[in-house]
């Protein structure tokens, strides 16, 4: 049986006990309120259809030709990935505040092949990240950190969108 939820005034309440006899009277009555209440799959998904039906990023020229590291060795065959990626990372942005290109890189990346020789680590392509960043500050959902270290963090717009969309996702309550 999936998990039980019984709202009480104050909170949700799960009861091991009500789980294991299987009581599912009230199985949707818990509604996500942010990023962190869904699964990040969901949460993608969902976002980069946001994303693709609002109009303001708009896809470059080169989007289809390209590769997102030098580990790969076709362009990728969704039509939508280049939103799906802005979604990836506006929701690490979101849970990970002050991260640049260079840890996204590294986060980003695979397993090259070299032939007969073992497979190495590699990082993913840096000027795709830096555009995709690039174009998510022009349309106010990102911004540079102003310290040292730099890096970049979501606006309180980008922060209140994400939510609203989290809002909106339908969680499978057997996945938690």
């Amino acid at each position: 049986p999936g998990l039980v939820l019984r709202a009480s005034s104050s909170c949700l309440l799960i009861t091991m006990a009500e789980v294991m006899l299987g009581d599912e009277t009230e199985v949707n009555a818990w509604k996500p309120s942010g990023v962190k209440d869904v699964t990040a799959q969901g949460f993608i998904v969902a976002y980069a259809a946001h994303l693709k039906s609002n109009d303001k990023l708009h896809l470059p020229t080169w989007v289809d030709v390209v590769k997102t590291g030098k580990h790969k060795e076709l362009a990728p065959m969704d039509q939508d990935w280049y939103f799906v990626r802005a979604a990836a990372i506006c929701r690490r942005l979101y849970n990970r505040p002050g991260i640049g290109v260079g840890r996204f890189k590294t986060l980003m990346g695979g397993r090259r092949h070299r032939g007969a020789a073992p497979e190495v680590f590699s990082k993913s392509a840096g000027g795709l990240i830096r555009h995709i960043m690039k174009a998510m500050e022009e349309i106010g959902i990102l911004e540079k950190v102003p310290t040292v270290k730099g890096g970049r963090r979501l606006t309180s717009s980008g922060r209140r969108d994400m939510d609203l969309i989290a809002g909106r996702v339908v969680v499978d309550l057997t996945a938690f």
